[in-house]
């Protein structure tokens, strides 16, 4: 198995039920993202929306390199200068028209509900600015709307999604052939609980998918980063649970079977009594498990888990990084990369509206399913 240069780890093995614990260093891979983005331009970023994910955000693009955080809009000026004084952002504004109109800023990180994104990203790439769209969105000819503005105004675009930034996906990515070979199964789960109905994901007008959108997105994005590339749909079944009180789908469930006669089956919602953010990629070469595929542990390390053999003559191996920052850090230096490489750009809206294209899917199934 070619995980990693023998010379940057430490392997601990043994057989049956034991447990090879293996050390998976990211240096080099780290090192050359750090020198790329070192030697780009800084993008100086403007925010739409000052809410929880937002602040988030703000926390974690002081760390990138290539990226300064130097605007923000709210609806309400004081709002706008309450995230400003927190974050310590020299410009705030009422109004992200102006925003986008002025010379503070680069690009634009939209952290807007879904239902108002597209106006504001097209909006953007017309005056100039680089695109960074939280996900969902309102449908794939919505996203194929706003890719557009950006290709046709050569700036840059992609999704928010942090995870597929961890060296552990390019890992895994890199070494499935051998760990995994065909993964004909995906199995993903993002369940948590989050019980204030004030919340706008239990608004249908504001953020129409509800938990579909919000955390089914990172169901179907597996699906994208793991599966074999450019399958196409050949069935889906999917089932929604709505909120009685709000009439937001609050949890789904289903399957999709792809032309290849791989599967994923895939499980997400906000009601849950913990959180669950499982995954497992299975092949005939052997099985590769997650426990948290969207994040990594409390102490910084991120891992994933390969299975091979069977009962009597099994094994199990630990895999595991420790990323020099955060998913939503890298992110942000990879869009200081990408926006250099037309190919970065055209992989990256290829992902987003592969995921688009999976997550209209599944919502039409569900939708279909209610009103059998």
């Amino acid at each position: 198995m070619k995980l990693v240069n023998p010379d940057r780890r430490k392997i601990l093995t043994a057989t049956g039920r034991g447990v090879v614990a293996s050390m998976l260093s990211s240096a080099l891979s780290v090192a050359s993202k750090d020198s790329k983005a070192a030697s780009v331009r800084t993008l100086r970023w403007g925010f739409v929306g000052t809410g929880s994910i937002a602040g988030w955000m703000a926390s974690a693009i002081k760390d990138a390199d290539g990226a300064k955080l130097a605007a923000v809009s709210s609806r309400r000026m004081d709002s706008a200068r309450e995230f400003a004084d927190t974050h310590k952002i020299e410009n705030a504004f009422d109004s992200w028209a102006e925003m986008i109109a002025s010379d503070y800023v680069d690009a634009i990180y939209v952290a807007t509900p879904t239902s108002v994104r597209e106006e504001i990203c097209t909006a953007a790439a017309q005056h100039g600015k680089h695109v960074l769209g939280e996900k969902p969105f309102a449908s794939l000819p919505s996203l194929q709307r706003i890719t557009a503005a950006c290709r046709e105004n050569g700036v840059g675009f992609m999704d928010a999604t942090h995870f597929v930034h961890l060296p552990r996906t390019a890992d895994i990515k890199a070494t499935m052939q051998d760990t995994v070979g065909w993964p004909w199964s995906l199995d993903t789960a993002f369940q948590f609980e989050m019980a204030d109905k004030g919340n706008i994901r239990y608004n249908p007008k504001l953020e129409p998918l509800g938990a579909i959108g919000d955390a089914g997105w990172y169901n179907m994005r597996a699906a994208v980063e793991y599966l074999s590339q450019d399958i196409e749909i050949q069935s889906v079944d999917a089932y929604l649970r709505r909120d009685k009180e709000t009439g937001a789908a609050i949890a789904g469930s289903g399957v999709i079977r792809f032309d290849d006669e791989s599967t994923t089956t895939w499980n997400c919602g906000f009601d849950s009594g913990g959180v669950n953010m499982d995954l497992r990629i299975s092949g005939a070469n052997g099985v590769i498990r997650l426990d948290d595929f969207l994040s990594t542990g409390p102490n910084g390390i991120s891992e994933f888990t390969l299975h091979k053999g069977g009962f009597s003559n099994g094994s199990v191996e630990v895999v595991k990084s420790s990323p020099s920052k955060a998913g939503p850090t890298l992110m942000f230096e990879d869009y200081a990369a990408m926006v250099q490489e037309k190919q970065k750009f055209e992989q990256s809206v290829r992902s987003s509206e592969r995921t688009q294209y999976l997550l209209d899917a599944v919502w039409a199934s569900g939708l279909q399913n209610e009103s059998a």
